[in-house]
């Protein structure tokens, strides 16, 4: 029977390459100085800088492999990973310092959702709120345009041992995307699982610090990233976007059974009726109902749920967001009016929803 001793399995895991260095796991300092050897068994760790890092089951397979292929194949091999930061916390966890988490949510693309979730955030914190906006949609981020902050840089942060991402600030505003990462012009070529997995990062590998609301810009229907939030964050509770056409109230009412489905319960805080009317400039007082009238009053009444805000179509709203300067900067304007007036509606439900109801408890993970 071979004898083992630490040179023999130091030249064996100087075979192994970490793609994250392109050496090996000895030149790249992943070997720590703790090796033990008891007969056939040895035990030993290798360090990694984050516990999220996508080569580290790999990693340990390969060097496991390589003790049994150049020392002896009847080797127990023993290692333990370890981490240069602290671990993300676990799911339910991640935002020990926010209060309210509020999903703003759509059945169908194309209604305003995001338009929403922005002015919300800004009129909440000039409403003098501490308050985080994310924008969890992987695939169309499209806050860095509509906050003016294309380009921006992101940095990292030490906060109790842990490297953080730390959010961009404008108008208030703690705020996130995955657009701050990626060139504007390419696509995002991930599976689900890929997507998924940023977006724990956006959420449990930033500083987002005391926040009194943390709005959820969410993708348009119901997917993998909504799972993921559900299954990572107890969202006090969800706001639905919609215009009043039949069509876009047919899917709200999907995203609306989404929230209320008996595995999820999160509570719908109300609908928010985007696009309600038209009224030009030289007609002020002329209302023309483009996409139908009060289909989403219509609706919070059939559902009895709050009807937060219609705001209609005005071409500043459009203009706004295209500039990045969201018309909820100025109250004293109509459209600003409307999302400041949303803002006190939202605060008015989460304060009555959090009186009158428990907490919202995370999604559970089915284990196999």
């Amino acid at each position: 029977m071979i004898t083992l001793y630490p040179k023999l399995i130091i030249d064996a895991l100087s075979t192994v390459i970490y793609p994250g260095t392109k050496k090996n796991v000895v030149e790249s300092g992943m070997l720590e100085d703790n090796m033990r050897i008891d007969g056939m068994k040895v035990s030993f760790s290798l360090i990694f800088k984050r516990d999220t890092d996508p080569f580290l089951k790999s990693t340990l397979k390969a060097a496991e492999a390589a003790i049994h292929y150049h020392v002896d194949k009847d080797v127990e091999v023993v290692i333990t990973p370890v981490f240069e930061s602290k671990p993300r916390p676990e799911e339910g966890k991640m935002l020990p310092g926010v209060k309210n988490i509020i999903a703003v949510s759509s059945g169908k693309g194309g209604v305003g959702k995001s338009t929403v979730a922005v002015n919300l955030a800004v009129a909440l914190a000039r409403l003098g709120y501490k308050v985080g906006l994310l924008d969890t949609d992987i695939f169309g981020p499209s806050l860095p345009k509509m906050l003016g902050m294309e380009g921006e840089k992101v940095y990292s942060v030490e906060v109790d041992g842990r490297q953080l991402i730390e959010p961009v600030e404008k108008y208030g505003v703690k705020m996130l995307s995955i657009g701050f990462f990626v060139h504007p012009d390419t696509a995002m070529l991930w599976r689900g699982g890929m997507a998924s997995n940023a977006l724990k990062q956006l959420i449990g590998d930033t500083d987002w610090g005391e926040l009194d609301y943390f709005i959820l810009d969410t993708p348009p229907g119901t997917s993998d990233i909504h799972l993921t939030l559900l299954q990572s964050l107890a969202i006090t509770g969800a706001v639905i976007v919609s215009t009043p056409q039949k069509v876009a109230l047919a899917d709200a009412r999907k995203g609306i059974d989404m929230y209320q489905n008996e595995k999820v319960n999160v509570p719908i805080l109300g609908l928010v009726e985007n696009m309600a009317w038209f009224t030009p400039a030289e007609l002020p007082e002329n209302r023309y109902y483009i996409f139908g009238r009060e289909g989403c009053k219509q609706l919070a009444q059939e559902l009895k749920i709050p009807l937060l805000a219609q705001i209609p179509v005005v071409q500043r709203i459009c203009e706004s967001g295209d500039e990045g300067t969201p018309v909820a900067l100025n109250s004293e304007s109509m459209t600003g009016l409307a999302f400041i007036n949303l803002a006190q509606s939202v605060v008015t439900v989460v304060n009555r929803r959090n009186r009158e109801m428990a907490p919202t408890k995370i999604v559970g993970m089915k284990k196999k």
